[in-house]
């Protein structure tokens, strides 16, 4: 069979080959990565794998988001089958997340080439743009402007931390890669995302591949809490409005509900405080934290939007920051990744991401489904991030063998 052959063409030595040169391109601390979207370190990553790309023969695009398409032609012209990922890094990120999807998905074009095999549908690697958002909000901001263009002219107008705009990286991308044609939104016929699971169930399991169903839902919310600045020494406990403490309170308030709707399945946290006037010896007069729920059940997210206001006192302002939908991938694609996994000799785990990826996005534009592998100890965006390298191989495998059988599809 076609996709067993290009299967065991995939070359393990070659495959770490990419991924450690890739790493050269803003190596961070204690071995981790630093390479954030649109920096010089990204534009040098960026010519390297365009060099690659041109050597096994491939058309390369861009975009008005400096989004990368790698093409290797099919025998017929016909929507493209689409993989890929991202190669911006948190600022302590590791080598795999993103980096990997990449990589494997060039290996996959290598794994052709020796094999002599052109596919009926030509296949595309896609290199997405700030995925991670560390430099610029938001992230998946690639695949999301390419899925839907109107997004970009609001996406150049945001500020990177050094007031560096979209719009300006963007420009400096375009004058970098003067030569590289421009392309927009085409029809794929699907895509597929290889990633490391950023998460414990695979390795607790030992099983080494994981064929995702979908993506969790999410909303952010910003509350802000009021109290009333006074002595610290002299403000007696019973006459203090102390606006820390009653967002401590509305904490727990907020955390009980999450409990009484996700049970087991609940994934809350209040990950960014800011407290005023924020002196030692001053009770709070404000206090403000951000919430992140996730799950995947729609009217568990309709539930906690209900429920929410409940839970706050009567003069704290709540802010919805971002909402998206759980995404359900598609079942005819899952059904190829289910029999590409079997074709690698390796038992695979149904599993739901709980993290964005560039696939949410594309399950709007067409039938998408992804891959995860194991991460050793759920460790992500750090430099401690690793999966083992047989374990990155047959992922890689898995990944050929469906790219294949789905650029076979009439």
């Amino acid at each position: 069979m076609t996709a067993q052959r290009v299967l065991e063409a995939v070359s393990a030595e070659r495959l770490h080959g990419l991924l450690d040169t890739l790493a050269t391109f803003g190596p961070g601390e204690r071995g981790g990565m630093n390479r954030q979207a649109l920096s010089d370190e990204d534009f040098q990553a960026r010519a390297w794998l365009i060099g690659k790309a041109q050597q096994l023969g491939c058309q390369v695009w861009s975009d008005g988001c400096a989004n990368l398409f790698i093409r290797r032609e099919g025998r017929e012209d016909l929507p493209a089958v689409m993989t890929g990922s991202h190669i911006d890094t948190q600022p302590t990120g590791g080598r795999l997340d993103g980096c990997y999807g990449v990589m494997a998905g060039l290996e996959c074009l290598y794994a052709l080439e020796d094999a002599g095999i052109r596919t009926r549908r030509p296949i595309e690697v896609v290199v997405w743009t700030n995925e991670e958002g560390s430099r610029f909000s938001p992230g998946a901001m690639g695949s999301s402007a390419y899925v839907e263009p109107a997004r970009l002219a609001a996406y150049r107008n945001n500020i990177d931390a050094n007031g560096i705009s979209v719009g300006q990286a963007l420009d400096a991308h375009s004058r970098r890669f003067a030569d590289l044609p421009l392309r927009a939104k085409i029809d794929a016929h699907a895509f597929v995302e290889l990633h490391i699971e950023q998460g414990p169930v695979l390795e607790q399991a030992g099983i080494a591949l994981g064929v995702v169903t979908g993506i969790q839902g999410v909303r952010w919310y910003q509350v802000r809490c009021k109290g009333v600045s006074a002595h610290a020494g002299t403000t007696p406990m019973s006459m203090r409005r102390d606006a820390l403490l009653l967002a401590i309170e509305t904490v727990s308030r907020i955390d009980g509900l999450a409990d009484r709707l996700a049970g087991d399945d609940k994934r809350l946290t209040f990950g960014r405080w800011s407290v005023l006037p924020n002196a030692i010896n001053t009770i709070a007069n404000e206090a403000t934290f951000s919430i992140d729920f996730r799950h995947a059940d729609p009217a568990v997210l309709a539930a906690f939007d209900e429920q929410l206001a409940a839970c706050l006192p009567l003069d704290a302002e709540l802010q919805s920051l971002f909402s998206h939908a759980p995404t359900a991938f598609d079942p005819a694609v899952i059904s190829v990744l289910e029999q590409a996994c079997d074709a690698t000799g390796r038992a695979r785990l149904p599993i739901r991401s709980g993290a964005f990826h560039d696939a949410m996005y594309l399950a709007g534009h067409c039938p998408t489904g992804m891959l995860f592998v194991p991460s050793r100890d759920g460790i992500s965006h750090n430099p401690l991030e690793f999966t083992e390298p047989a374990q990155l191989e047959t992922g890689t495998r898995a990944l050929a063998w469906g790219l294949v059988s789905l650029a076979e599809q009439p």
